[in-house]
């Protein structure tokens, strides 16, 4: 086929769909189809086959960011579900972030031709798939088929719980000095006030996170100039996770964004997540992404792709 046709098709497919799941979850697809879905048990009346993309969302995250990463997948034939909380959802846990990781995992559960699955985790996102794993390991015999559905998993400026009182103002007043240093000091007062209400879930997930019951292939992303997702925190995530005979990509740079880092290092970012794809998932996803991948790895389509992003 011919350079031309195949950009032609590629662009073909540069359409997709969101679909409220919950307020807390989108699905997005490329398919115009919108489906029913069962209130309760969060079942899509029409059944999908296919692989999946759980976004762990960073806090605040804009919507159109999110169908940035959202749409660089579902150019791949993959589907996709952002899990995102707010920030008092973050703040009381128990009445907000472990009911949005119960609702995720009820999707995860119920719609069970999603497969293979990949997660793509951002910043406080790492907290709320700690919060996920917590529930799914108090009952293995009933999500193991969830776990082992997922192939692998990429985690991109995580963040753990000693990064909160940094990460949270930044979030909300990403411009406002004044504003940041007011809700720092509220946030210590929260998470030394409400040790019981917040700060012990905190720390259960954190554990559950560095020890982790997911032991598929990762790839981290992180910069030495994040205050938020430092690498010291994700390196020892990494070295946890080694020491269990998970296999781990870890990219550092020394300059960057939180959570910002498919913008800053665009190439780098694409080439190290596709690669990481394919180790993980080519052979068992759909003919799109294999498409996909002959283009990224053509320089010239690829450039060519990277301006219709």
């Amino acid at each position: 086929m011919h350079y031309e046709n195949k950009m032609a098709e590629s662009g073909s497919r540069r359409n997709f769909f969101p679909q409220e799941i919950t307020k807390n979850l989108i699905l997005f697809t490329n398919k115009s189809l919108k489906k029913e879905v069962n209130v309760n048990t969060l079942e899509l009346k029409a059944t999908n086959t296919g692989p999946l993309v759980l976004i762990m969302a960073w806090l605040m995250a804009k919507q159109k960011h999110l169908k940035n990463y959202a749409k660089f997948y579902t150019d791949m034939g993959f589907d996709v579900l952002v899990v995102q909380i707010s920030p008092w959802q973050l703040l009381w846990p128990t009445k907000g972030a472990q009911v949005v990781a119960a609702d995720a995992i009820k999707f995860l559960e119920n719609n069970t031709s999603y497969g293979p699955i990949i997660v793509h985790g951002f910043s406080v996102g790492a907290y709320v798939f700690g919060e996920v794993m917590l529930q799914m390991s108090e009952d293995m015999d009933r999500y193991s088929h969830i776990l082992s559905r997922i192939w692998c998993q990429v985690w991109d400026s995580a963040a753990d719980i000693t990064e909160i009182p940094i990460g949270l103002p930044k979030a909300i007043f990403p411009k406002n000095q004044r504003m940041q240093n007011a809700l720092r000091s509220y946030t210590l007062y929260h998470l030394k006030t409400f040790h019981n209400q917040a700060t012990i879930h905190y720390m259960r997930s954190s554990q559950m996170f560095h020890s982790t019951i997911l032991k598929k292939p990762a790839l981290f992303f992180v910069s030495e100039n994040d205050p938020v997702g430092p690498p010291s925190s994700n390196r020892a995530v990494c070295k946890n996770w080694e020491r269990a005979n998970v296999k781990v990509t870890f990219q550092c740079w020394q300059h960057s964004a939180h959570a910002a880092h498919f913008v800053k290092h665009h190439d780098e970012y694409i080439e190290l997540l596709v690669k990481h794809l394919e180790e993980c998932v080519g052979c068992h996803t759909t003919d799109s992404f294999h498409h996909e991948v002959c283009l990224l790895n053509d320089s010239e389509q690829y450039t060519s792709y990277m301006l219709m992003l």
